[in-house]
Formats: C-alpha cells, sequence, structure tokens
C-alpha cells in the first residue's frame, strides 16, 4: 500500500513539476516585434564569418552582448520572454516565420545589389580598355576620307578587260 501511496504521489508531483498551465506572462514580455529584430540579428551576428567577428571585436563590438544592448534588454528578460513564445507555439511559428521570411528577403535584395555591382564593375573596366585602345591611324584615314573606296570599286569596274595603255616610247 505505501508502494501505491508513493507512486501515485511521485506522478502528482510529476504532472505538478511540468506545469500543465505553462509560463506566466512575463511583466517585462518582449513585443512581437522586437523578439522578431532580435531574433534577425542575432542570426546574422551569428552567421557572420572568423574573420568579421575578429574585426568587431578589434572595433570593441562584444558580440555576447550586441543585441541586447541595442534592444536594451537583459538576456533573463530574452530567456523569459523566449520560453512564454515557445510555449505559446502560434505565436512562436508567427515569430519565426516572420524572421524567415525577412531573412529570405535579405538575402534577395543582397544578391541583387551584388550582381547589380558586378555589372558597374565589368561596365567600368569595359569602359577603361575602350578608353585605352589606341585607334589605328590607317583606319582614321579610312573614316575620314570615304570616297577613296568608292571611287577605287568605280575605276576598277571601268576598267575591267581593258588592257593597260603602253607608254609610249616618246
Amino acid at each position: 500500500m505505501i508502494k501505491r501511496l508513493l507512486i501515485y504521489l511521485s506522478i502528482v508531483f510529476l504532472v505538478m513539476a511540468c506545469g500543465f498551465g505553462g509560463p506566466k506572462k512575463p511583466k517585462n514580455l518582449i513585443s512581437k516585434k522586437t523578439m522578431v529584430n532580435i531574433l534577425i540579428d542575432a542570426r546574422i551576428i551569428g552567421s557572420a564569418t572568423l574573420i568579421n567577428k575578429q574585426k568587431m571585436l578589434k572595433h570593441g563590438v562584444k558580440l555576447e552582448d550586441y543585441v541586447f544592448e541595442k534592444y536594451g534588454i537583459d538576456s533573463l528578460q530574452f530567456a523569459t520572454s523566449n520560453a512564454y513564445y515557445a510555449y505559446h507555439i502560434n505565436d512562436y511559428e508567427e515569430i519565426y516565420n516572420t524572421v524567415t521570411d525577412s531573412l529570405e528577403g535579405l538575402k534577395k535584395t543582397l544578391k541583387e545589389l551584388k550582381l547589380k555591382e558586378e555589372k558597374e564593375e565589368k561596365k567600368r573596366l569595359q569602359d577603361s580598355i575602350d578608353a585605352i585602345k589606341v585607334k589605328d591611324s590607317l583606319d582614321i584615314i579610312k573614316k575620314k576620307d570615304s570616297l577613296i573606296p568608292k571611287t577605287l570599286k568605280k575605276h576598277n569596274e571601268k576598267d575591267e578587260g581593258t588592257l593597260i595603255n603602253p607608254v609610249s616610247d616618246n
């Protein structure tokens, strides 16, 4: 009988520990919009390469605290807000869908910007090459006197089939 009582009490304590009501809404709950911005910034910083992280550290940016300082929150406030939203799965899903869409939009915008810059760089390079090219002096003469080729062609057509007049011996 004592074993059964211990088993039942264990089950009751386990159920109470799980907290069927879920976490209570924190007094300083971070809004959904701010939570989205925090997660976007955290993801961008998290994806920075080692070289970029070293540059940020060199300029005095503490990566662990940057996002918290930017939004005026602390890690406990973020953790409690994150736990609250994680329990309320619909809100959490809405937040993460917005984060995903925003990051995809940012990625698309950056790709378009990169392609635009590459096109401009190719155009600048081609313009530089065109400016450096030295024009052939004979090509310039041909363009200046457009009658020469036409005159030669007419002259050659006229003399076609006739013999050249010999130079007189006189």
